[in-house]
């Protein structure tokens, strides 16, 4: 008690406020180590487009199964320690998916990783959600901007630890030795909140009226995101012949500019509604995927990719933020319907890929954001 007693308050708060932010980079740069070093993992256990969908297909069947769990931790443990289990389950997981030596066991790893990551992530947006009532302003853009702080970094040390031959094992061991000690620092950072008592209380439902509209906007999103994630590399490598240390860079610049997007996300809100930023970044995301599959050279492609993260940057926080206004089971709600992309986009990228090729099934992902553009412009809710 007396230790306790001896820090002053202003260092407390200080390290709660960080608290969140870190939790978020966490969750973006084991999203993007991972994404960046697929080409190598895929040609490890020579994976063709096909069996190489069926893995990602066990990441989203395991981040989908997750929100009913997510929903029902922070519903009975509170958001503070399920982000606390679920953090210890991703960095355990992490070096599992570079020592499976064949694709069934890549699948376990990866159904793990998936479930894991869904209920990390819906805890730190519940948290997220409670801070931004809190601040009785919005915040869940630059919350969402730390996460992409995670994936602009990850990407890029992929990207150099791809370029130096280190071993995917290596990396991803690494982190999650590297990222043990923040995360239990966050965790004790973090104010003890309080769950509501448990009797009566549903804590998982499918979303419904309005929030089915969230859910749709949030789903296409989620398509865009996971297979520019997971296929940007690899259309490098294969597409326009990009060595593996320059394929990551895609991914990296559209982490990059999601970053910048985020930091002024709350601001535009503001000015204008969220209705309006989703509508008109969706619109620049297409326009940023059709350079990025017309381009000739690496350098115009990766340029294009940059266009769609900035188009496509301030759909999950202002989403989400929605969807936090109505509670932690509206958003895990929202959540599920919104990773159903996750679950199926992906797969479905890979699978046209094995019939018409990887150029022709990243267009889907070009209309996919006019049909974000479209739904937000009619979502009401948004604003």
């Amino acid at each position: 008690m007396s230790l306790q007693l001896a820090v002053p308050v202003s260092t407390i708060n200080r390290m709660r406020q960080a608290a969140l932010p870190l939790l978020f980079i966490l969750l973006g740069l084991v999203y993007a180590s991972w994404a960046s070093r697929i080409p190598a993992v895929r040609d490890a256990l020579q994976l063709d487009p096909a069996e190489l969908s069926l893995v990602l297909l066990c990441a989203g069947i395991g981040a989908v199964a997750s929100f009913p769990l997510a929903a029902w931790m922070t519903g009975h443990y509170g958001a503070r320690h399920s982000a606390w289990y679920a953090g210890i389950g991703l960095l355990v997981t992490m070096p599992c998916l570079a020592l499976a030596p064949d694709m069934a066991w890549l699948m376990v790893a990866m159904t793990s990783l998936g479930l894991c990551s869904g209920c990390f992530d819906v805890a730190i947006n519940a948290l997220g959600a409670a801070a931004e009532k809190q601040a009785a302003r919005s915040i869940m853009s630059l919350l969402h901007a730390w996460f992409c702080v995670g994936t602009l970094s990850g990407a890029l040390i992929g990207s150099a630890f791809a370029g130096i031959g280190l071993s995917p094992l290596s990396h991803f061991g690494l982190l999650a030795l590297l990222f043990a000690i923040p995360l239990r620092l966050c965790y004790r950072a973090l104010p003890n909140d309080r769950p509501e008592p448990s009797a009566g209380k549903k804590y998982f439902s499918l979303p419904h009226g309005h929030l089915i509209v969230l859910g749709v906007i949030g789903f296409c999103g989620a398509i865009v995101e996971g297979s520019i994630a997971d296929w940007s590399g690899v259309y490098m490598k294969d597409w326009l012949q990009a060595t593996d240390g320059i394929a990551p860079l895609a991914f990296a610049a559209f982490a990059a500019m999601m970053l910048v997007t985020r930091l002024i996300g709350d601001r535009l809100k503001e000015h204008f509604n969220a209705r309006k930023v989703v509508t008109a970044g969706a619109l620049i995301a297409a326009g940023g995927m059709f350079v990025a599959l017309i381009a000739p050279t690496v350098s115009l492609s990766i340029i294009g990719f940059a266009l769609t993260g900035v188009g496509v940057a301030t759909v999950f926080p202002f989403v989400f933020s929605a969807a936090g206004r109505h509670g932690s089971t509206a958003l895990a709600g929202v959540a599920t319907l919104s990773y159903g992309g996750g679950l199926i986009g992906p797969p479905v990228i890979g699978f046209l890929a094995h019939g018409f090729g990887l150029h022709a099934a990243l267009s889907l992902v070009g209309v996919l954001c006019l049909a974000v553009a479209l739904s937000a412009s009619r979502a009401q809710w948004l604003e």
